[in-house]
Parts: structure tokens; sequence; C-alpha cells
């Protein structure tokens, strides 16, 4: 069994930490999760589950952020939050370009650079869940 502390946990942490942060922001301002579905996902083609996905994506990544700090499951959460972004950068970030600050506004940079992270931390999981299997067998 793979301990929490692995080669990954800084990474997993941070990733973790600002899924958290972002959609625990989202459920505690304002009605932020509600509007986003109502006013923003109904509009573009998701009603009437608009606000039943923007809930959907709120619940999972809090989810997914618990069980990579807890290193469980861990492709699952990397492979859900990397579907999740892939799908912000085509609805929301796409027509803005790529940077999120200075050179532009609300670009695909940072979800990029999440994509990579979670990416990396599935390689490197899966190459430490190998390196576990060969050091049990012999």
């Amino acid at each position: 069994m793979l301990k929490i502390f692995s080669n990954t946990f800084l990474l997993r942490l941070a990733v973790a930490i600002i899924f958290l942060s972002h959609s625990l922001h989202g459920i505690f301002t304002n009605n932020d999760v509600n509007d986003f579905g109502n006013l923003f996902l109904n509009k573009i083609g998701f009603a009437p589950f608009g606000v039943l996905i923007a809930w959907g994506v709120v619940i999972s990544q809090i989810i997914t952020s618990l069980l990579l700090m807890a290193n469980k499951l861990v492709m699952s959460s990397c492979i859900i939050n990397i579907i999740i972004l892939i799908f912000g950068i085509i609805t929301v970030h796409f027509d803005e370009g790529w940077y999120v600050v200075g050179g532009g506004r609300n670009g695909m940079e940072f979800s990029f650079i999440l994509i990579v992270v979670l990416v990396t931390i599935i390689i490197s999981d899966k190459k430490q869940a190998d390196s576990w299997k060969n050091r049990k067998a012999t």
C-alpha cells in the first residue's frame, strides 16, 4: 500500500488546495455555484441542467481533493479533474485566449498547467506503484 507521503505528495497537496479553495469559495460566497449554473451554463446550452452540472463539478472537486490528499484513488481523481479542466477550457477559457492575467484575462494557461500537474501525478504514481509491486515480488 502506498503511503500518503509519496513522491507526489507536494503536487497532490498543491492541486488539492487549489481545487478545494476554488470549490469552497464558490459554495460560501453569494450563490456563485448556482449563478454559474443558471447565468452561464444554462445560457450556453446546458439548460435545464446547468445548476446540477455546476454542483456536480464542485462536489466532485471537493471529494477528489480529499482523495488526492489521502493518496487514494489518485488516477481516478486526476482523470475527473482533467475532464473538468478540459471542459472549462472549451466552455470558458478558450475564447479568452492563453493568458490569465498580463497579456489577457481569464485565459487557459492556469488550466493547462493544472492538467500537466495532474498528468505528472498519474505517471509518477504509476511508476511508484510498479516499483512497490516489483519489491513485493522479490
